[in-house]
């Protein structure tokens, strides 16, 4: 066989695609739209036994507490598509929403300023890490890891550890008196009423929006769809003249970005620089990203079912909480419901064998 023979190898035969009048087995039923079923009826279950839950307000609380999770794993997406994986995005997103508390309430500047700092920050560990990968060939998963201890450490160096709030103490003995700009906060705070009565929150239009952006971009462009290439069969790609290494890293930097969106975002809803508050992005991030593969069984990386997969991680957090279930028990169900997406995805489908 030689170089030319690989594309041909690597293009999936037509028989994966049952022609309409063919009909599907149960078991193609369950594959494609066992877990959807399976939101639904989570849904009905929380609805007749919890009170309130099928309230417009626990809808909204719901939608706008994964928006920030569903943004960081639809950057972590863009990096599975190209083959690759991101492990930073909760550092990346913890250090944009430290590095925004500290330019207003340390350095006194405007939002406008932080939020441009921040993009920048998302940029640069992108490029960083797409180099890393790329051309230094570390192993995504370790040159994403270690990116991410340099930035846990990082974020904490200017403050000595503490979390920035207006009127904080120094390390130097002074007082830091400046304050979040209103604007600033609006983004995590403020709620449009064209829809419902001021109950949707900009977070969640900024997550629409920016699934909608990566879905169409990642679907119906030729850039994307040669992401997808990448990801699929790199040798394949190069030999078709694709700039492989171009591709991976513009993935790397789409994560820096949507994850340091992420850390706006959350520093604008909490108006402070809380270092605790990004320990379980990561987790629920890359939870919504893998249980995209099960919806529709595509059992591929793509922006709508990393979507759904984060509103079903906010639709289970919200049903157990609202039932009084044990904080502690939330990791252990949220790593079930994992392991079921994965059986749907590969284990039925036999999509994992090579």
């Amino acid at each position: 066989m030689t170089d030319h023979d690989t594309p041909i190898a690597a293009a999936p035969p037509a028989k994966l695609v049952p022609p309409p009048a063919a009909g599907l087995s149960m078991r193609d039923l369950a594959i494609r739209y066992g877990f959807l079923l399976l939101l639904v009826g989570m849904l009905i279950y929380f609805s007749i036994v919890t009170s309130g839950f099928a309230s417009p307000q626990s809808a909204v609380f719901i939608l706008q507490s994964v928006s920030i999770t569903g943004i960081l794993a639809l950057g972590v997406t863009a990096t599975m598509v190209v083959g690759g994986f991101d492990l930073s995005i909760g550092s990346v997103a913890t250090t944009a929403m430290m590095a925004s508390s500290y330019i207003m309430v340390i350095m006194n500047g405007d939002g406008l300023t932080a939020i441009a700092v921040c993009l920048l920050i998302g940029i640069v560990i992108g490029l960083i890490n797409g180099f890393l990968v790329v051309y230094m060939r570390v192993p995504d998963l370790l040159a994403t890891l270690g990116m991410m201890f340099l930035l846990v450490g990082l974020q904490r160096i200017p403050t000595e550890g503490r979390s920035i709030a207006t009127g904080m103490s120094m390390p130097d003995g002074s007082t830091a008196d400046g304050t979040f700009s209103p604007a600033f906060l609006a983004l995590g705070r403020h709620r449009f009423d064209f829809i419902l009565p001021n109950l949707l929150p900009v977070s969640v239009v900024v997550l629409i929006a920016l699934a909608v952006l990566i879905w169409f971009f990642l679907e119906y462009t030729r850039f994307g769809r040669m992401m997808y290439a990448v990801g699929s069969n790199e040798r394949a790609a190069q030999l078709a003249g694709a700039p492989v290494n171009g591709y991976k890293i513009f993935a790397y930097v789409i994560s820096g970005v949507f994850a340091s969106i992420g850390g706006i975002l959350l520093a604008a809803r909490l108006g402070r620089g809380d270092i605790a508050s990004g320990n379980n992005l990561l987790l629920d991030a890359v939870a919504a990203a893998l249980i995209g593969f099960a919806v529709l069984g595509v059992a591929k990386p793509n922006a709508f079912g990393t979507a759904i997969g984060a509103l079903f991680v906010g639709v289970l957090l919200q049903g157990l909480t609202m039932m009084n279930a044990p904080y502690y028990t939330q990791d252990f169900v949220k790593g079930a419901v994992l392991v079921i997406a994965l059986v749907f995805t590969f284990a039925l489908s036999g999509r994992g064998k090579r």
